[in-house]
Formats: C-alpha cells, sequence, structure tokens
C-alpha cells in the first residue's frame, strides 16, 4: 500500500490562498525538487527522533533532518529542556542574557576559533563573513566555486536570477571545484582586488554527486590565500557538526580565517554563528550588523545542550555509521536488480543518484517517489543526513522500503531493466 494525502491536499488549496506558492522555497512543489508532487507531503502535525507525522497521518522515516538542523533528534528531550528552563528565564531581553557568553566560549573551544558572532540563519553569516573581508581588506571581488550555494541574498545570486541586478554580482569570480590552477590564475588576473574565497568544504552542490577535496588541495588553497591577503572562509552551514565537532576545516586539515554554522549548531532553535580569527575581530566589531533576535537566549541555551550532547555521545561516528549502514544496504539491493546506483559524498551527508544515459533525473525521482509514497523521507536533488536518534533497526526498515521502491521502478520500466 501507498499514502494518499487528501487533507495534505485540503490544506495546500488553504495555504496557497494566504502564502506565496503555499510553501516557498526548495520545500515547495513550485520548485519542482518535489517530482511527481503528488507523491508527497506538504504538512506535518508532528515529528520525533528520526520520524514525522503528516497530516494525513502518514508516518516517514526522515532523512532530510530539516535539511539539517535535526542532528540529536526531533523534540530531543535534553535539549527541549534547556530551552524550556531558558524560557522561564527570559528570551528576547534589552540586554543579552550570559548564556550567549557561555555558549560563545563552547562553540570557540570546539571549534578552535578566537571569536563568535551570532545570527539567526546561514545566510546571515555567510553576508556577515562577506562584509568583514570586504572591510578588512579594503577590495571587493569575492572568489566562488562553481556550483556553490552560499545563502539567497543578492551578493550570492547570478545577474538572470529574479530580484537580483547585475550589479550584485558584478565582483563575483568563479573557479571550479579542486581546480587549484584555476584558482592560481583568477588571483593572478585580478591581483589587487580579491576581498575573500568562500566554499563549503567539499562539493555538495544540488542535482550532482558530491566531491571530496582533492589531496593537498585545501593546503594550496589556504597558502594562496595566506600569500595574496585574501580571507579564507569555510562555509560550514550544512557539513558542521556531522564531519567533526571541531569544524570541517580541522577535518580536512587547515584552518579556515572565517567559518560559519548554522543547521546542527541547536538542533532547530534558530541560531547561526560566524567564528574568525583574532585578526579579523576587531573588523567584525566595526561592520554594523544586527536583528531584532539575533541575541535571542533560548536558541544559545539549546546550542549549548545540543554540542554538548552530540560531543558526549561521539555523534560523528553515529552518523558515519549508519550512513554507511543505509547506503550500504541500498546499494547491495541496487546490484541485485542491476539498478545503476551512485553514492557520494561522506557516509553522514550522503547523495544518491540512479545514473541514466539521458541524464534527466527521471528514473531517480520514481524511485524517490516510491519510497516517500511507502513512508522513506528522501529527495532526488538533495544530499541526505542523519542524525543521533538513528537506529540500527530504522536504518534497516528504511532500507526494505526504498528495496521494495526500487523493485517497484525497475517493474515499471521492462525497456531499461530486461530480465
Amino acid at each position: 500500500m501507498t499514502y494518499r494525502y487528501e487533507k495534505n491536499v485540503q490544506t495546500m488549496n488553504r495555504a496557497s490562498k494566504v502564502i506565496p506558492s503555499g510553501v516557498y522555497g526548495h520545500l515547495g512543489p513550485a520548485e519542482g525538487c518535489m517530482i511527481p508532487s503528488s507523491a508527497y507531503p506538504n504538512f506535518i502535525t508532528h515529528a520525533k527522533g528520526s520520524e514525522m507525522w503528516d497530516v494525513d497521518g502518514n508516518r516517514f522515516i526522515d532523512f532530510m533532518c530539516g535539511y539539517g538542523p535535526n542532528v540529536t533528534g526531533y523534540c530531543d528531550p535534553d535539549v527541549d529542556a534547556a530551552a524550556q528552563k531558558q524560557i522561564a528565564l527570559g528570551n528576547c531581553t534589552t540586554l543579552p542574557s550570559h548564556v550567549m557568553v557561555d555558549f560563545a566560549e563552547l562553540l570557540t573551544d570546539l571549534v578552535h576559533k578566537d571569536w563568535a558572532f551570532f545570527c539567526k540563519n546561514g545566510g546571515d553569516v555567510t553576508s556577515f563573513a562577506i562584509m568583514i573581508s570586504r572591510y578588512y581588506t579594503g577590495k571587493k571581488k569575492i572568489i566562488f566555486v562553481n556550483n556553490y550555494y552560499h545563502g539567497v541574498a543578492p551578493w550570492t545570486q547570478h545577474p538572470d536570477t529574479p530580484g537580483t541586478l547585475y550589479d550584485d554580482c558584478k565582483n563575483a569570480l568563479y573557479v571550479n571545484w579542486n581546480d587549484v590552477e584555476g584558482l592560481k590564475k583568477t588571483i593572478e588576473e585580478n591581483k589587487e582586488d580579491i576581498a575573500c574565497f568562500i566554499a563549503t568544504p567539499y562539493m555538495h552542490g544540488n542535482f550532482v554527486d558530491n566531491e571530496l577535496p582533492a589531496e593537498g588541495y585545501w593546503q594550496a588553497v589556504r597558502k594562496l590565500c595566506t600569500d595574496n591577503g585574501i580571507i579564507l572562509i569555510v562555509d560550514d552551514i550544512r557539513a558542521g557538526f556531522r564531519l567533526s565537532l571541531e569544524g570541517s576545516d580541522t577535518y580536512f586539515g587547515f584552518e579556515a580565517d572565517l567559518i560559519t554554522f548554522c543547521k546542527a549548531l541547536a538542533n532547530g532553535y534558530n541560531v547561526s554563528a560566524l567564528c574568525g580569527k583574532d585578526f579579523l575581530k576587531s573588523a567584525a566589531s566595526t561592520v554594523p550588523y544586527t536583528g531584532s533576535y539575533w541575541m535571542s537566549a533560548v536558541p544559545f541555551a539549546a546550542g549549548i545542550a545540543n554540542l554538548t550532547k552530540l560531543k558526549e555521545n561521539n555523534a560523528c561516528a553515529h552518523f558515519e555509521a549508519m550512513g554507511k549502514r543505509l547506503t550500504d544496504g541500498l546499494l547491495k539491493t541496487a546490484g541485485e536488480l542491476d539498478v545503476p546506483l551512485i553514492v557520494s559524498g561522506p557516509p553522514a551527508l550522503f547523495y544518491m543518484r540512479i545514473e541514466d544515459e539521458i541524464g534527466n533525473f527521471l528514473l531517480h525521482q520514481e524511485w524517490v517517489a516510491e519510497c516517500v509514497k511507502r513512508g522513506v523521507f528522501i529527495t532526488n536533488h538533495h544530499n541526505h543526513f542523519l542524525n543521533l536518534s538513528m537506529t540500527p533497526e530504522l536504518i534497516d526498515e528504511a532500507i526494505e522500503i526504498c528495496s521494495e521502491g526500487m523493485k517497484v521502478m525497475v517493474n515499471n520500466h521492462p525497456e531499461v531493466f530486461k530480465k
């Protein structure tokens, strides 16, 4: 049996009247990342651990984890207890709570940086990192790695993006991932005007196989930035605290000047952080940047409890083990069915793709849809996530469901999978 979504449809009809697209961004059907849209739910009633239930009462094992924030488990009792305790003491107050200092001390010690600055979203801190870099260096240009994503602010977009102007993007330079020689050439051609280089710790772009850094890549980038007075920014919004609790720059054996965190920082409580080295602290103090809720205390308390729990439970080893168990199981099924399933990226943030001759993702989308309709929430365009509440039993159940979905997809296409 596959799920039905009558109440989801009814709720989406209501939502579309009062909310742009009903559900906006990549979570909404208008974005085109949930195909066919009839296979996917749109609204939930509750979530716990690694599971969520939609408005029709359908249960899903969730490997998107809120697109990353669910790192200890939905409604984690320890994180939520810390948040509730802080709510009783105060949240958004005229002066910040001392818990902000407690959180900054914990975070900077954990990721080996000298200071921390807190905002709300990932895009807040990537934007701040760019502003600090430009102010400190007195230069304008930003080097991006192609197929990047650093948020939705105009400086991150291309000139043909709706609502973005050419002037917003005119100082962008582009290089390819793992291309040290291309980076050298770009620096040489723009030597006097580069403020910063920004990249994720490994290439985890959407709709593409994920790619780890080549041996020596980050060390070469670090040297080029140091030698040319370029600020090195690591966008660790997505991968932060899933590969290493010390930050992904430490994991890959180099040191960023600035590093951004958000998704796994507080298990869904709304806080992001920019951490940096001491020589940029004065610039960070000078650039005007703040928000009405950026010093709210509840997310800080939740963040302390979250990072503490991750550390005490050797979380990154757990993520890797559960991710490998899942992907090994799916690859075994794919091998038995002669399905060209490709798994890339670290097990803790794995990406999957069924290869086809045209490269149009149709077979992959169909398989993903069959999985979702049976109770495993995965996606066709994005990497996936593990969290601390994942158990071997849940992983094995997910393998069984996804294997069934793969068999259905294969049986639907005898012209491709000839017996």
